[in-house]
């Protein structure tokens, strides 16, 4: 009877110390989701202003990781100002009849432009894996590396087929750049800050092509190799800095927190923010309610992009990307060359070349007071249609004649065109690609958007280029015609399926991706705090 008295007491204490861990985990996760949502909706209420202020860290390491840009950006419009350049064309050009001066071949001017693209395919590629096994620093690093060994093969390069070479090796770490840049932006910074820090990535684009710009038209007169070669070297200005300063950076403390190092992820919050005005522990907890909601035994890999509701996420993604190649934006990489071809005299295409660059740059940063207080949807569709009508419009004053009249029209809308793509949908582009992704697949999704998008400008590239060349469609102002119709299917598409996420919490778009809300029910649909799907 005692046996059983005593068999029966200790059952009730295991009972009740059962009860008690229960408890306790109950309590845990209880303290963890209060955390959680007062993070939440800590940066749900602040404004502007006060996210600035209470991460001004935050915003100056979106500002060094956006460097990295500056680089493809300066390469790209490199290319597209060398076959415009009288000593590039000298050196490796062909006598054209009909002109006094040496021209790229056709074949070799689209395989310049679209080498260091082939590169960047390779490297978009790499970023994914690579940006989720050692992070974001370390992989942008491992590029930053390569770059600047590679800038030796392009600078002693003497033959067309050797720079091809040289531009493809560059570009590999381009796509690891490029890959890594919006997503560790948009992780780093409160919800009010995703779009300006994000869209500095297009005002670095704009940097580049300024610089690229600026030196061209100062050696457009000079018929010798130093024309091509300042500038090549000059590529050398960034790595090394920017090696400094991202060896120095906190790491996202979002892929911290999915690494399951959350003291670490406390400590990066801390470096981003004031300890004054950011609570790091919440800040975490809010990470970790999202990731939870995220979680899988499995690893992430590319299949994952094309199923389930990140099926829908990776479209977006690809299609906004895909979108920047289909709208004339080429028209502002080629600006220079497009010039010369609408029949504008050298020195003037060079200058108008340079004053793209220039008003891009201040477009760019009137956008961030667009999409920051007017969303993302809007300036997207509007920028977007803005864009077709102009493009149009380019086409019919290519087809007038080819008169003083028709040439100045024809480049001051090429200019325009260049100018308007970065006030509204390129840099919007930028915040979305940020923000559309699921956190756990984020550096893969980004990286399969970017490669979508050299995927699309390859041949888009050697469109181009054919349709303004002489030896191929000698197109000119009517190349508008093309790319109005693609941006108009572009904008179609945009305004069927591209939802709204302005203000929008990483934990309430991926609850709004799972309940398969419409594009357009986006902007009027609300969310409870509570809700983890």
């Amino acid at each position: 009877m005692a046996a059983t008295n005593n068999q029966d007491l200790e059952s009730k204490i295991a009972t009740e110390v059962g009860h008690a861990d229960v408890y306790d985990e109950k309590a845990a996760i209880s303290d963890f989701k209060a955390d959680a949502i007062e993070a939440e909706n800590a940066e749900h209420n602040m404004t502007v202003l006060q996210a600035v202020r209470a991460y001004p860290m935050a915003s100056f390491w979106a500002f060094v990781m956006s460097c990295t840009i500056i680089m493809e950006s300066y390469d790209v419009f490199l290319m597209g100002n060398f076959v415009a350049l009288p000593a590039f064309r000298n050196k490796f050009g062909v006598p054209y009849p009909g002109h006094k001066d040496y021209i790229i071949e056709t074949k070799w001017q689209q395989a310049l432009q679209v080498s260091g693209q082939l590169g960047a395919l390779i490297g978009v590629f790499l970023a994914g894996p690579l940006t989720s096994r050692i992070g974001y620093r370390w992989a942008t690093l491992t590029g930053l590396m390569l770059l600047n060994i590679f800038i030796f093969s392009m600078y002693y390069a003497e033959s067309l087929p050797v720079m091809f070479v040289s531009q493809l090796l560059e570009g590999v770490p381009w796509g690891i750049f490029i890959a890594n840049a919006p997503a560790y932006c948009s992780e780093i910074v409160p919800i009010q800050l995703r779009a300006p820090c994000t869209q500095m990535l297009q005002m670095f684009w704009a940097i580049g092509s300024i610089i690229v710009n600026g030196v061209a038209y100062n050696y457009n007169s000079l018929d010798s190799d130093i024309a091509y070669k300042v500038p090549i070297a000059l590529q050398w200005m960034f790595p090394t800095p920017l090696m400094v300063l991202i060896f120095l950076a906190p790491e996202s403390p979002w892929w911290l927190t999915r690494k399951g190092r959350f003291e670490d992820a406390a400590k990066a919050v801390e470096r981003l923010g004031r300890k004054s005005a950011v609570n790091s522990t919440e800040t975490v907890s809010m990470m970790r309610r999202v990731i939870d909601m995220e979680k899988s035994v499995k690893k992430p890999n590319h299949l994952e992009l094309f199923k389930g509701t990140d099926l829908r996420r990776t479209l977006i993604v690809c299609g906004v990307y895909a979108a920047q190649n289909l709208t004339g934006n080429l028209i502002a990489n080629q600006a220079v060359y497009f010039f010369q071809q609408a029949g504008v005299d050298n020195e003037l295409a060079f200058a108008l070349g340079l004053i793209t660059s220039a008003l891009q740059m201040v477009f760019v940063m009137l956008s961030w007071i667009l999409t920051t207080y007017y969303g993302r949807r809007d300036i997207y569709l509007w920028g977007s249609f803005a864009n077709f009508v102009l493009l149009i419009a380019l086409g019919i004053a290519g087809s007038t004649g080819t008169n003083n009249a028709a040439s100045l029209a024809q480049a001051s809308l090429g200019l325009i065109v260049s100018v308007l793509f970065t006030l509204g949908p390129a840099p919007a582009s930028w915040v979305i690609i940020g923000e559309t992704s699921a956190i756990r697949l984020r550096p893969l999704t980004t990286g399969m958007g970017r490669a979508t998008y050299y995927i699309v400008e390859i041949p888009c590239i050697f469109l181009a280029s054919y349709m303004l060349n002489p030896t191929g469609g000698n197109l000119g102002g009517k190349c508008g015609y093309v790319w109005g119709g693609t941006a108009f299917i572009c904008l179609a598409v945009a305004w069927w399926g591209l939802p709204e996420m302005k203000d929008r919490s990483y934990r309430e778009i991926d609850i709004m991706f799972k309940r398969k809300i419409p594009a357009r029910e986006w902007k009027k649909t609300e969310i409870d705090v509570n809700d983890d799907e």
